[in-house]
């Protein structure tokens, strides 16, 4: 503790003089509550609500609502908040996060924190880290809840659409964070509101809140799935647009038919504007293409993906040239930077360009969109309008808390003092002396009947003590974090006295070891530590099993020389010390300066981590904004609005961008090129070839304010071709949904494609970080005029007949979570089989006189 802190106090200690009062008022309010009948207790609920709608604050009916919970509990199960509890409580209400140590209730706390802010009727999510808790949870607590009148859900990773929408509009819903994330990835690929299964993201309560937004962090949350589109299309289009022919029309004389005013005629099935980079079909051109596929119109909505899969195709084959634009290595096609020359690894031309050039270079073309939604659990969890957390250890990452999710820790006390016996760190030269160390102080808790609890950061290493407290015949369980209902029980039972449990880190986390009568004689529960884990946190975790409410305990990490903490962090000056103080081999050492070595290896690798994950931060911050405006034009779509006017703008914008690019301000109009004009803008709103008036005095802004005219004309003369307004409506949002849906997709896969090969862009002695930003900006503007072009061209050429209706872009196939998922182990279920009875193996024959004779 520094100077200030001793004089001023902790922040902690400071912020918890201002709740001081506030649990004083809490605590006073008992009695008369102890006073109610529970019909009385229960109607608080509605005065409560009916007070908000009055005007007043959460803040108003703070005390009130929180000491109506501790009744509620004192009845429903028999368990009364604590003073430190209700701390707790009112630090979660804050949109903070409450250290509490392990064994203190925290499960208890978040009653009161949660049924004030479900009082505004928003809902509130209590985020847990399993299944398991998450039930065990909403069946345990929830029952305070009802009690007081309100509803309690939970979401399980088993349940449906229809289920999990019943539980998110509870006002109280327990669920994982991984569901919860997954949950509103999926509402954003929904295509109908109905199918959407959250709320407003308002207040969330995260219990574990360490193990959620900081180890979890690391992974974004990715949904999985395959486009329709096989990657066979673009090599069965490269085919194609190697058959058809080039047309050769002089430029000259389109320009010249153009002034004059005559028709231009189309030559070949396809022509090239070299300048913009486009190409268009034909009439020509597009009726080869509707008999290569057997198709009746290219244009309608369903061959969406063909048109723009030959465009692309003709685009490969005669715009884009190789060792100029891009070169071929290792069967991959790199792009050329255009203004250094240099490679550039990584980047993908966006829209499925890359791919039609692969399928031209007959290379491998890499499947599409593989990825249909994603979002890191930091850009998910700050969403939400409020959010809190409960762990037992937080302040070690309280700067990350704070930078990344503007959430400050404060710790609270505990209700009873600690009587756990934390001892100095055992220390030995190799890892054989070291597990020999373990099992013999093992042994001896045993010996005298004190419960063991031993923690293991690997699998492996859980796997290996258990043999060798095998063969020493010492009778014990071993816990991976597999299987949590399961797991849940052992730890519970782990203080029971003679009890050794081997479990990794995470195993039962959540969970309390409750100690009997012997089990407190003998000592307390004894944790031992095989190891130190790279973050402070986890081994406070580890020791925090340990010492609950008051109870006694003792806890001991043992290390090696060898272990990867101490072989990657100052090993050889341990060792010099080691070999100095001559220490005999299979003898631990002691020091104080030992312990402080391995506090600044975990402090030092804590910072590393923390940079990690703040620079994965940063590049997410690109795709997140991006998202959000994605997300958020679709969700205008669901909601059912008119979308014309959005429809009209694309419209005028796209003549607009068509103008420019091929009328200059400083040319006379004669010198226009119309032809470079038409081929941008009529293939897309299909328009009388653009032409100049005979006295040729027009200006650029009235060139573009006639087109947009002739355009929303045009664009009226085909709403006309509907009977009902509503149908051409719902048209709009179709087509709409469908083509961002499809070029999202798309864009995820190439920014993905994009960030991995950009690390290498710091050997170009350019910063990463700002050459992704200015790609990925880049390429979202690319993706936002394909939508405008898309849209705008199977709107101009919709046909009444045409039956249009919303479809997933995609089958979603799983997500990145799947395989980590908490599944209860599989118990087999079979009928007993009695002699006479027919064999089960299908013979004919009596059970006797078949396989059962094989049993005698």
């Amino acid at each position: 503790m520094n100077l200030v802190q001793k004089i001023f106090g902790t922040h902690s200690e400071r912020e918890l003089k201002l709740i001081e009062p506030i649990v004083d008022k809490i605590e006073a309010l008992r009695p008369s509550m102890v006073a109610l009948t529970d019909e009385e207790l229960r109607n608080n609920t509605k005065l409560f609500k009916e007070r908000l709608s009055a005007g007043e604050t959460l803040d108003d009916i703070l005390p009130e609502a929180f000491a109506s919970v501790r009744e509620a509990a004192r009845r429903v199960l028999n368990m009364e908040h604590f003073r430190v509890q209700l701390i707790g409580g009112i630090v979660l209400h804050q949109g903070r996060i409450a250290e509490m140590k392990t064994g203190e209730g925290k499960t208890l706390v978040s009653t009161c924190p949660a049924y004030l802010n479900a009082l505004a009727g928003n809902g509130v999510q209590i985020v847990t880290v399993n299944d398991y808790l998450a039930k065990r949870d909403a069946e345990w607590m929830g029952r305070v809840h009802e009690f007081l009148g309100m509803t309690v859900g939970v979401v399980l990773n088993s349940m449906n659409s229809d289920e999990r929408r019943a539980a998110y509009n509870c006002d109280i819903t327990y669920v994982t964070n991984n569901e919860l994330g997954f949950d509103y990835l999926r509402d954003n690929m929904a295509i109908y509101k109905e199918q959407m299964v959250l709320r407003n993201l308002d207040f969330c309560i995260i219990d574990e809140v360490d193990s959620v937004l900081i180890d979890e962090a690391r992974t974004p949350l990715i949904i999985s799935g395959q486009s329709g589109k096989s990657t066979k299309l673009y090599e069965v289009c490269d085919i194609l647009a190697r058959q058809l022919e080039r047309g050769e029309a002089s430029a000259e004389f389109s320009k010249m038919a153009a002034i004059m005013g005559e028709e231009i005629t189309e030559t070949g099935d396809f022509v090239v504007d070299e300048k913009d980079k486009v190409v268009n079909l034909t009439e020509q051109g597009v009726e080869k293409v509707e008999q290569f596929f057997h198709i009746e119109n290219l244009s309608d909505p369903q061959n969406l993906e063909i048109q723009h899969n030959i465009i692309l195709a003709l685009r490969a084959n005669y715009l884009m040239f190789r060792d100029k634009d891009y070169v071929v290595k290792d069967d991959e096609v790199l792009i050329v930077d255009e203004f250094t020359g240099r490679i550039m690894p990584g980047r993908r031309y966006s829209d499925g360009l890359h791919q039609a050039i692969e399928a031209k270079e007959h290379v491998n073309v890499r499947r599409e969109s593989k990825t249909l939604a994603t979002i890191t659990f930091q850009n998910f969890f700050n969403k939400y309008n409020k959010k809190a957390g409960m762990t037992g250890t937080a302040l070690t990452e309280e700067k990350e808390f704070r930078n990344t999710y503007g959430m400050d820790a404060i710790s609270i006390p505990t209700n009873r003092a600690i009587a756990r016996i934390d001892q100095e760190d055992a220390v030995y030269k190799t890892k054989k002396e070291k597990f020999e160390a373990v099992c013999n102080e093992v042994e001896m808790a045993y010996e005298k009947g004190q419960p063991v609890l031993v923690g293991t950061i690997t699998i492996e290493t859980s796997e290996m003590l258990s043999s060798m407290l095998r063969r020493r015949g010492i009778p014990h369980k071993v816990l991976n974090a597999k299987y949590h209902e399961l797991e849940a029980e052992i730890v519970a039972d782990a203080g029971v006295h003679k009890a050794v449990t081997i479990a990794t880190n995470m195993a039962g986390r959540g969970t309390d070891i409750k100690l009997d009568d012997e089990s407190k004689a003998a000592g307390g529960l004894k944790i031992i530590g095989t190891e130190r884990h790279e973050s402070r946190r986890i081994d406070n975790q580890l020791r925090g099993r340990s010492g609950r409410q008051g109870d006694p305990g003792e806890s001991r990490f043992y290390i090696s020389l060898e272990d990867d903490l101490m072989r990657l962090f100052g090993s050889e000056r341990l060792v010099g010390m080691f070999n100095a103080l001559g220490v005999p081999e299979g003898e631990q050492i002691e020091h104080k300066m030992l312990s402080n070595a391995i506090e600044k290896a975990q402090m030092k690798i804590e910072t590393n981590n923390y940079g990690i994950r703040e620079n994965l931060l940063k590049y997410d911050e690109v795709m997140n904004e991006q998202r959000e405006v994605i997300y958020g034009e679709r969700r205008k779509v669901l909601d059912g609005d008119n979308m014309r006017d959005f429809i009209l703008k694309m419209v005028t914008d796209i003549v607009e961008n068509a103008v420019d690019l091929s009328v200059s301000d400083d040319q006379a109009p004669e010198d226009w090129d119309l032809t470079e004009l038409n081929n941008l803008l009529l293939p897309i709103i299909p328009l009388q070839p653009v032409t100049l008036p005979e006295d040729k005095k027009i200006r650029k802004n009235e060139l573009k304010h006639m087109l947009k005219e002739e355009a929303i004309k045009l664009y009226e003369s085909k709403e006309a071709e509907f009977p009902e307004g509503e149908q051409i409506r719902e048209i709009e949002r179709v087509i709409l949904l469908k083509v961002i849906d499809n070029k999202w997709m798309s864009h995820i896969d190439d920014m993905d494609q994009l960030r991995q090969g950009i690390g290498l862009q710091a050997y170009g002695q350019r910063d990463p970080l700002v050459e992704y930003k200015m790609s990925g900006y880049q390429m979202f503007d690319e993706m936002a005029a394909a939508i405008r072009e898309d849209t705008v061209r199977i709107l101009f050429h919709i046909r009444v007949e045409q039956k249009v209706e919303r479809e997933p872009a995609a089958k979603v196939t799983g997500t990145n979570k799947d395989e980590s998922a908490p599944k209860a182990p599989v118990k087999k279920v079979e009928s007993k089989v009695y002699p006479n009875d027919p064999c089960p193996c299908g013979s004919g024959k009596k059970y006797k006189q078949c396989c059962g004779r094989k049993l005698v």
